[in-house]
């Protein structure tokens, strides 16, 4: 059985909608975030105290884009992947290297100065700089729906759950007022998947059943 553990709303939604997607059994631990703040016995399992934690079997991953690709592979086939023979090969693994180098990491830092410093640390100058950071490579995402449904492929794949997630993210901190006209379609057209809907929910039963708060959003 494959484990994630999960805090509510964070990265690790990315493996989730994936297991979700690809109907995969799981069991869903949730956490307080940050856990390694409010969860010091999670550094036991984990030392990086990060979000995603996955074990399946003798694999332990802790990288949300990484952990979507290898249950695409390990657990495929599926059409959720993008394999070599495909001309969207390329395009399909750029995504999944952008979604959090790009796109993620600097909404972690505006995350961090609005949200998650004390009030003294918190800084309004670069939140803004980040936001815009983010703002500018998400012209990327912009560009690639002007006139497709989906990043690549011709298909929903799992480029567009790690991309996804970024969009989500960014509609909890407050920037998707300020998504391109394509964004914000694809972001709608993505909300309504089944298998999106079904993370929400699973994510909602499992903080209640383990007695976890959802973190408090912008």
């Amino acid at each position: 059985m494959i484990t994630l553990y999960h805090c509510d709303a964070a990265r690790s939604f990315r493996p989730l909608w994936m297991l979700e997607e690809m109907g995969l059994p799981y069991e869903l631990k949730m956490l307080p975030f940050p856990p390694r703040v409010f969860a010091k016995d999670y550094l036991a399992l984990n030392p990086l105290g990060t979000i995603p934690f996955m074990i399946d079997g003798e694999t332990r991953m802790t990288e949300s884009s990484g952990i979507c690709h290898y249950l695409g592979i390990k657990y495929g086939p599926t059409p959720l992947m993008v394999g070599p023979e495909d001309p969207a090969y390329g395009a399909f693994l750029n995504w999944m290297y952008f979604s959090d180098a790009t796109l993620t990491f600097p909404q972690t830092l505006v995350l961090r100065y609005t949200q998650l410093e004390p009030e003294e640390r918190r800084n309004p100058q670069v939140a803004t700089d980040y936001a815009k950071w983010f703002l500018g490579r998400l012209r990327a995402v912009e560009a690639a729906t002007a006139t497709a449904e989906t990043l690549c492929a011709g298909r929903f794949t799992a480029a567009d759950i790690v991309i996804g997630y970024a969009l989500r993210l960014a509609s909890n901190i407050g920037l998707a007022k300020d998504f391109g006209p394509n964004v914000a379609a694809y972001w709608a057209r993505l909300q309504q998947r089944e298998g999106f809907k079904r993370a929400v929910a699973a994510e909602q039963k499992a903080g209640q059943a383990q007695n976890v708060a959802p973190r408090v959003r912008a």
